[in-house]
């Protein structure tokens, strides 16, 4: 399955909580709560390269599955990191101690971010 294509993000659930464990400030938190978010994902083969603007931030990873590559976390850290894909559907990738899946299904991507038993959950849809 293709990721390939523009996504705006519809419904997010536990942002507050999420964002506290990974250790935003309260004033980042309360500024990004309500900002629409647009990922934009180009695939070719095993190698994507994702965008993410959330109001005027902007975070762009690139990587090809099953190889190192050095990747933003949310708070703006760079880590190494190996990204997997699990089926044809589903990629999955530890981000120091934070834990993506991102899944695509039709032209819906869900994407769940997890710390500990705290779980972030991104659903988006392709415009």
């Amino acid at each position: 399955m293709s990721f390939n294509g523009k996504f705006e993000l519809q419904t997010h659930e536990n942002f507050e909580p999420f964002m506290k464990a990974i250790g935003l400030s309260d004033e980042l938190i309360e500024k990004g709560k309500d900002l629409k978010s647009i990922s934009e994902i180009v695939q070719n083969g095993k190698k994507f390269k994702v965008t993410v603007t959330t109001g005027s931030k902007v975070l762009t990873n690139e990587f090809t599955i099953g190889e190192e590559a050095e990747l933003q976390t949310p708070t703006g850290e760079k880590v190494k990191t190996i990204v997997q894909m699990e089926g044809d559907n589903k990629m999955v990738v530890n981000l120091n101690g934070i834990k993506s899946v991102t899944e695509i299904n039709g032209d819906t991507i869900t994407n769940t971010l997890s710390v500990g038993d705290i779980h972030y959950k991104r659903i988006s849809k392709r415009i």
